[in-house]
């Protein structure tokens, strides 16, 4: 059987790669960042120079991630998903995280000015959720608050759960 797919996504800062890390660890899963992926690809297709940042060209890293997808027991982290195929994820979460906590990890993180409002008005309009919400079945997309290191091991402890009990229903 094919083992099961998640996709974490999340405003930058709300800990999408400490969970993923720590969850493929604890479940013998493969995890990816999209991020990195490009940059060791570079699977970008040009400079966006308002966020001074390079812009991800959505074909390649689908093209990059194809094969890995197809085997199963993946975690992909990345902060959209509007372009990645439905068919790729069993479950997706969304990690929320306050405002106040959000901007210091942010800031310490080195934004500023504009890259910080945008993500942090991208969280206070739950934007991601949104387009979760748009780009999935509803009832497989789920929100995770993420502001605690408590908060860290209740989601791995629930998802850990998850996974077994997906593992019984799909054997």
């Amino acid at each position: 059987t094919v083992l099961s797919a998640f996709l974490f996504l999340g405003t930058p800062g709300v800990g999408k790669t400490t969970l993923g890390k720590e969850l493929a660890s604890r479940a013998g899963l493969i995890y990816v960042n999209v991020g990195d992926l490009a940059k060791e690809g570079e699977l970008y297709e040009g400079f966006d120079e308002e966020y001074e940042c390079p812009i991800l060209d959505e074909d390649r890293v689908i093209d990059e991630l194809e094969e890995k997808m197809s085997e199963g027991g993946v975690i992909i982290d990345y902060h959209g998903c509007d372009f990645f195929p439905e068919r790729w994820f069993h479950i997706v979460f969304v990690l929320r995280t306050e405002n106040s906590v959000l901007y210091d990890r942010l800031e310490s993180r080195g934004y500023k000015g504009k890259k910080l409002q945008d993500n942090i008005q991208c969280e206070i309009f739950q934007t991601l959720y949104e387009e979760a919400m748009s780009s999935y079945r509803e009832e497989i997309v789920h929100q995770l608050p993420s502001n605690t290191p408590e908060d860290l091991e209740r989601n791995l402890d629930q998802i850990m759960q998850w996974i077994e009990q997906w593992m019984k229903d799909n054997n």
